[in-house]
């Protein structure tokens, strides 16, 4: 015998989380691979801190949830803040998910209401950074830079309301079906169809010239 005591070993009951425990160092190993977002969230709303499941999510949604960021802040510094202030939120609320919808769905939510608070909170930026999108998005791995919104789309944009200018960029930046936008904006699919479409005609009609 060497004197040193066995590893602790745990499966969460009723999934596949698997843990490994070194009780000399409480070093904590995961395997999450065959687990799902769901399972996950479950977990870390047991963990009495960032333990290792609510740390598995924050690295699954980090490059989505800054890519919805950008995409609603329009510059990086104030995308980087609202990134932040998301998985603070999301690491105060895990005990409020429900599974009443698909956990991603739910994370998208926190992060577009904290991104339309921050604006509504700073006022509209009249002057937006002019970033070399290729190399951000490189540095984030998120898109690449031909898929970024341009400069005098964001300008366009921002003379619609917060949320209209939300819906739309999430409809056309990120692909959102109607009826995600739907169940995110807590409106009917219909209703979603309308703020769109009215949205549409609002930027047709500030800037004919570019729809001429």
């Amino acid at each position: 015998m060497t004197g040193l005591p066995p590893a602790a070993t745990h499966v969460s009951k009723g999934t596949k989380l698997y843990r490994t425990c070194n009780p000399w160092t409480q070093a904590i190993w995961l395997d999450t691979s065959n687990n799902t977002d769901e399972q996950l969230a479950a977990e870390a709303a047991r963990e009495g801190s960032d333990g290792p499941a609510f740390r598995c999510l924050v690295e699954r949604f980090r490059q989505r949830v800054w890519r919805i960021c950008y995409r609603l802040m329009g510059n990086e510094a104030d995308a980087a803040d609202a990134a932040q202030e998301v998985f603070v939120r999301l690491f105060l609320n895990r005990k409020k998910f429900e599974s009443r919808s698909k956990y991603s769905t739910w994370l998208h939510g926190i992060a577009i209401r904290t991104c339309l608070t921050l604006r509504r909170s700073r006022g509209r930026r009249q002057k937006h950074e002019l970033v070399d999108q290729e190399n951000l998005f490189h540095r984030h791995q998120a898109k690449s830079a031909d898929e970024a919104l341009p400069m005098d789309l964001l300008t366009m944009l921002d003379i619609l309301d917060e949320k209209d200018r939300a819906m739309l960029i999430l409809k056309y930046a990120e692909s959102y079906s109607y009826e995600e936008l739907a169940e995110l904006f807590n409106l009917s699919v219909s209703g979603c169809k309308m703020r769109v479409s009215r949205a549409r005609q609002q930027i047709q009609k500030a800037f004919p010239k570019r729809f001429s």
